[in-house]
């Protein structure tokens, strides 16, 4: 049993670890999109971007309710990521260890 709780929180480290590669690769999409290096009117950066937002949007938007106007600079995603990385190295290592120790 404790074999398979350790399991799942490796797969939910996983799965963490491609949410962040995902919050990465929208900010990257917004940042091409806002120095004109890619068209937002071709239809496959236009799925693409409507992928990325649907995915992020839900996690990223109570950040940004929390967080004061920074005049255009949205740092809701590095935010988002220092959680991630702070449920990867801390949260998940402590609840593995209490599984194994019990």
């Amino acid at each position: 049993m404790n074999g398979l709780i350790v399991d799942i929180l490796w797969f939910i480290s996983y799965l963490l670890t491609l949410y962040v590669w995902i919050l990465i690769a929208s900010a990257i999409l917004s940042w091409l999109i806002a120095f004109n290096v890619v068209n937002p009117y071709n239809q496959v950066v236009r799925t693409i971007g409507e992928l990325l937002y649907r995915i992020t949007e839900p996690v990223l938007r109570p950040i940004r309710n929390l967080l004061p106007n920074l005049g255009g600079i949205d740092i809701s995603p590095v935010i988002v990521i220092l959680i991630i990385f702070f449920i990867q190295s801390v949260v998940i290592p402590n609840i593995a260890r209490a599984f194994v120790a019990a």
